[in-house]
């Protein structure tokens, strides 16, 4: 048993108070035994002059001790900060960025200011544990007032102390333990068990890879302890926190994002192009459908950095040699004439006997220094002498599904989307993240 009564294995109580400071974009007060640190974050528009134009936004922290907060009055910080002070404010700026997309915070700082008001060990890692939790609520007001669509939130982050006492490895040093440890180790560590920060010292031995594997075994626990305590105070607000890559739908079509976002939110949280800056035109210039998919998606992801998505799809009718193909959406010469291209199409198969086609998808998922992952899939069915339906769009009223014995354009959304190419095409990508996944 420790000096407190706790287990070696056992982390001292912890509290969240969240929105403590109620000026600040995100606040709490935490407290992890008697030591209690308030963390803020504030909001700047615009970068540091070395990050203008990049796009990217920036995290940075700093961190100071009140005169108070130890038992003999601590001198404040004056121009410069005392070497410690520096050295963890840097740590929690490194450990807080880990946390963030840059892309999707947008040329915006978001500065953690760490407090500590009473000091009984662990400082550093209760700011880190806290400044995560005021990091999150800024996020989630940013995202109300409409200054972000989507959280760049991408990681949990938390942090704890670990060490070894008089041959015993323990768990959440206090004062009394860390000052006399014989090993002394911080653990910072993000939402899938890996560590951003390993910081680890011999003070009075050395320490074996057996202590090692026992010292993080205890600072997984810790932290694993923490983040739930972080999302038990966040409540609702903790949604900002993403545990799901992000994936950017190379596409301005709302209604073809939500059908991506519900189809791939296992793997992805997509969001459209426009999200993440990128609104320039795309020459599709391959002859399959393949092809330009991925034209689309690697330049997408060339452009932002990030994993896109994209698709192609059209008609293909065998009479035609696969004619309008690659060409449906400007079969007629000018491009998204639905009419037109129907009217030249009909002219095309007038007196023609063999009137099977096919509308096929091909979709492509393009992932910065990976190779793109390509799935296509097809709907058979026949072209009409006329057209039938007054729904769907393309070449819908005259494509007929003969197992429904309706055109695409008689047939409900939700019987379309239940065979449809892209849904296939989709269900044949999806296959592929599970075999990548396993």
């Amino acid at each position: 048993m420790r000096t407190d009564g706790r287990r070696p294995d056992e982390a001292r109580p912890v509290s969240i108070q969240t929105d403590f400071v109620g000026t600040a974009a995100g606040s709490c007060l935490i407290a992890t035994g008697r030591t209690r640190v308030i963390c803020t974050a504030s909001v700047e528009e615009g970068v540091p002059a070395w990050r203008k134009g990049s796009g990217l936004g920036w995290v940075t922290a700093e961190y100071a001790m009140l005169p108070a907060s130890t038992g003999t009055r601590k001198r404040r910080d004056g121009v410069s900060k005392d070497g410690r002070g520096v050295e963890i404010q840097r740590l929690i700026g490194r450990s807080l960025r880990q946390a963030v997309d840059m892309r999707l915070l947008g040329e915006r700082t978001i500065t953690l200011d760490c407090d500590v008001l009473e000091a009984d060990g662990g400082t550093r890692t209760a700011s880190v544990t806290g400044a995560m939790v005021a990091l999150a609520i800024a996020v989630h007001r940013l995202m109300a007032a409409g200054k972000l669509k989507v959280s760049p939130i991408v990681h949990q982050v938390a942090a704890v102390s670990v060490g070894i006492i008089d041959g015993t490895p323990m768990l959440d040093l206090c004062y009394a333990e860390d000052s006399h440890a014989q090993v002394d180790m911080n653990c910072v560590m993000n939402e899938r068990g890996e560590f951003i920060e390993l910081q680890g010292t011999g003070e009075g031995r050395a320490f074996s890879p057996a202590e090692l594997g026992v010292l993080t075994g205890y600072g997984a626990k810790g932290v694993e302890a923490l983040m739930a305590a972080q999302r038990e105070a966040l409540g609702e607000r903790a949604a900002v926190i993403g545990t799901r890559p992000v994936l950017v739908a190379a596409t301005g079509n709302a209604h073809k994002l939500t059908e991506l976002q519900h189809i791939f939110r296992e793997f992805y949280t997509v969001v459209p192009m426009g999200d993440v800056g990128f609104d320039a035109e795309i020459e599709e210039n391959a002859e399959t459908f393949a092809g330009n998919a991925a034209i689309k998606a690697e330049a997408v992801c060339a452009a932002t950095g990030l994993p896109a998505i994209a698709d192609d799809s059209g008609l293909t009718v065998e009479a035609l040699n696969g004619e309008p193909g690659v060409y449906s959406a400007r079969y007629c010469g000018r491009h998204g004439d639905d009419e037109a291209n129907n009217d030249k199409l009909l002219a095309k198969m007038e007196g023609v006997e063999n009137r099977k086609a096919a509308f096929r998808s091909a979709i492509a998922i393009a992932r910065p220094g990976r190779e793109t992952l390509i799935a296509e899939g097809a709907c058979p069915g026949v072209i009409l002498h006329a057209r039938r339906g007054t729904g769907g769009f393309g070449y819908d009223p005259l494509f007929l599904y003969e197992p429904l014995n309706k055109t695409f354009a008689e047939v409900t959304p939700e019987e379309k989307n239940a065979v449809s190419h892209r849904a296939r095409a989709c269900e044949n990508m999806l296959a592929l993240l599970r075999e990548e996944k396993k």
